[in-house]
């Protein structure tokens, strides 16, 4: 994610990632300027008495006008409800690591260090389960027995829950904690796999086929008939305005594909990196482990 001044108009206006989305749709505005190029040599040459129809490609923008706004604004949501998960999550586990830090004392600097693991183990491989998938031996897991179990796990951060879970009953087995305390811990813990699936949820579930289909069918026939309804007017000039208008469009349905699965690695995907370094930093001071 890139973070930005947003009063700097000359910094974003030539930010390097303009040049990243014209070097993407640069094979799409080559094809475009080819074609358009074509066209105007055989209206101007051969098809003199063709008239201008500009008014149907007006009509038409303004349908598709609404039809991107739709597009941009239901990937933004989809991408703002996963900053806010993220941000829940970043809650619960501080506030997960404060409650263990009231209740474990000093002399359990082990558990306070197994928790501090487990609670940043589970936030990365949620982030990882949300790209790629999870890669065990990515992560700094000392326990072997644990660590081959969590290979054999088909969903990792569910593994990595359940060990949780079963840590708590094991102290309130022992009576470090109490069944107050216990259900005090369930709020947290419940958080994390319910925050975790409504994640899974936007990443599992794209736009509509039929939406996504038909708004790129739009574009594409909108552009393909663009050069037709300006060339009897502006001749050769329709080429630099085809370029301009397709450019535009092609631009926002890119962003809009990129936004709408916010937990990858596009410069434009939520910061969870840095989420997920934040949280393993937070626990730790929370809970006194180096």
């Amino acid at each position: 994610m890139v973070n930005y001044n947003p009063k700097v108009w000359v910094e974003l206006i030539f930010h390097s990632y303009s040049k990243q989305v014209l070097k993407t749709l640069l094979p799409a505005l080559i094809f475009m300027g080819l074609f358009t190029a074509t066209c105007c040599y055989l209206e101007l040459t051969f098809l003199k008495s063709l008239p201008a129809f500009t008014t149907v490609h007006s009509l038409l923008g303004i349908v598709l006008g609404l039809f991107l706004v739709f597009r941009t604004n239901s990937a933004y949501e989809r991408w703002w409800e996963g900053r806010k998960l993220w941000g829940s999550l970043v809650n619960s586990s501080r506030n997960f690591a404060m409650k263990l830090n009231a209740v474990l004392g000093q002399g359990m600097e082990e558990d306070r260090k197994w928790f501090a693991e487990m609670i940043s183990h589970f936030m990365w491989a949620t982030k990882e389960h949300l790209r790629k998938g999870v890669v065990p031996d990515d992560m700094e897991i000392n326990n072997k027995i644990f660590l081959g179990q969590l290979k054999q796990a088909a969903h990792k951060p569910n593994r990595i829950a359940t060990a949780m879970y079963l840590k708590i009953e094991e102290l309130f087995r022992k009576n470090v904690i109490t069944g107050f305390h216990l259900t005090n811990f369930d709020k947290e813990m419940k958080d994390f796999v319910d925050l975790m699936g409504s994640c899974e949820r936007i990443k599992k579930t794209p736009i509509p086929y039929s939406y996504t289909m038909y708004i790129k069918k739009f574009i594409f026939i909108y552009i393909i008939t663009l050069p037709f309804g300006f060339i009897p007017t502006l001749g050769y000039y329709t080429i630099a305005v085809v370029l301009l208008v397709a450019f535009v469009l092609l631009s926002v349905e890119l962003i809009a594909e990129e936004i709408e699965d916010p937990f990858g690695q596009d410069i434009n995907d939520l910061p969870t990196d840095e989420l997920t370094a934040a949280i393993k930093a937070n626990v730790k001071e929370i809970l006194n482990v180096d």
